[in-house]
């Protein structure tokens, strides 16, 4: 795993959230961009370090909104 792959999730993870217009859960975005759990976790934090997405845990997912 590299910063290159990283960003390429994080992209994906990203036109997924644009595309849904909306939040979506971890579930959510893992069918939506057919990423493993560890890849999705590692592009939502890339993107919540760039300060361009919100992410809240619930009681049974975690919830995450484009900023």
């Amino acid at each position: 795993m590299n910063v290159e792959t990283i960003g390429l999730w994080a992209g994906a993870t990203w036109n997924a959230l644009n595309d849904a217009n909306s939040t979506l859960s971890v579930k959510g975005l893992k069918k939506a961009t057919k990423l493993k759990e560890k890849e999705l976790y590692a592009a939502i934090g890339w993107l919540a370090r760039e300060g361009k997405v919100n992410v809240e845990a619930t009681e049974t997912d975690v919830e995450v909104t484009l900023l």
